[in-house]
């Protein structure tokens, strides 16, 4: 028997670490984990000769540009990984037949609702990042039959930079941080993503968007003081506004997801988000 290949894009960001955590569970799929420095996806040529070298059942395409502030002056380099590249794979995928899924996030969104957003609402984004992604999810939408785009929030891991990570930096090093308080979501710990991602690729689907993020809802600095108190880190957090925390890019003020059609499409419960990052915390160690 074939094991069914699999292309993964972005292998060692966060997600992608994640997912080679948890891939061996999977023996029927044989998976081909690229990053920039084996496999340039602005390149289209170098895109045109893997997808022919190598028969994929799938895509996982994982990489993209998400330094958020810094796309704001880097839009190029941000439309060409986040939308030109995402149509290439797109394309590709369709020319051969193979699955799609393309990870967003939830700065497509401007956050002016106040109940959790649903896959069919009405994007509109505030950030060069959030606009490249949104082009990247029409692109894939719009030139593969077979796609699935995962809209993701806040996600986080024991790999890469990110917000978990930082605060347990800054934590050691001040007695006290400034953290927004009116911004408000929900966390995602990328192995929990991880594990969803594996379960799409069973799964039939066409030209579909799907919201997934750890359950419940907090703002930045509840999760700064939960990570605080978990770490055991004696470090005084302080709420402040985002208008005293101007950055280049705007965020969403409210980015909570609705995944009742994730929890449906798989039949998952999601775990609550305190409790995934109970268990990076435990492997991060304190």
């Amino acid at each position: 028997m074939f094991s069914k290949k699999i292309l993964v894009t972005g292998c060692n960001g966060q997600l992608g670490l994640s997912l080679q955590k948890l891939y061996e569970a999977f023996p029927c799929y044989e998976f081909r984990f690229t990053d920039k420095h084996n496999l340039d996806i602005t390149d289209e040529k170098a895109l045109q000769n893997i997808f022919e070298a190598e028969r994929f059942y799938a895509v996982l395409h994982f990489a993209a540009y998400t330094a958020v502030d810094k796309a704001e002056n880097e839009q190029e380099m941000c439309r060409a990984i986040n939308t030109d590249a995402t149509k290439n794979i797109a394309c590709l995928c369709e020319k051969h037949s193979a699955k799609l899924i393309f990870i967003s996030t939830d700065f497509v969104f401007d956050g002016s609702l106040s109940t959790p957003y649903l896959p069919t609402d009405k994007t509109n984004p505030l950030s060069v990042y959030g606009l490249t992604k949104e082009q990247g999810e029409q692109a894939v939408l719009t030139y593969c039959n077979k796609s699935l785009v995962i809209r993701t929030s806040w996600l986080y891991s024991e790999f890469g930079n990110n917000f978990v990570k930082t605060m347990q930096k800054l934590g050691k090093e001040r007695e006290n941080l400034n953290v927004v308080f009116d911004q408000v979501g929900t966390p995602c710990y990328a192995e929990d993503l991880a594990k969803v991602v594996l379960l799409c690729l069973e799964k039939d689907f066409s030209r579909r968007i799907l919201h997934f993020s750890n359950e419940g809802v907090c703002s930045w600095y509840d999760f700064a003081k939960k990570i605080m108190a978990l770490s055991d880190i004696n470090c005084k957090i302080r709420p402040i506004r985002s208008a005293e925390y101007p950055t280049d890019a705007l965020r969403p003020s409210f980015s909570v997801l609705d995944k009742a059609d994730i929890k449906q499409f798989l039949n998952i419960e999601i775990p609550y988000w305190e409790e995934s990052l109970i268990k990076c915390i435990k492997i991060l160690g304190k």
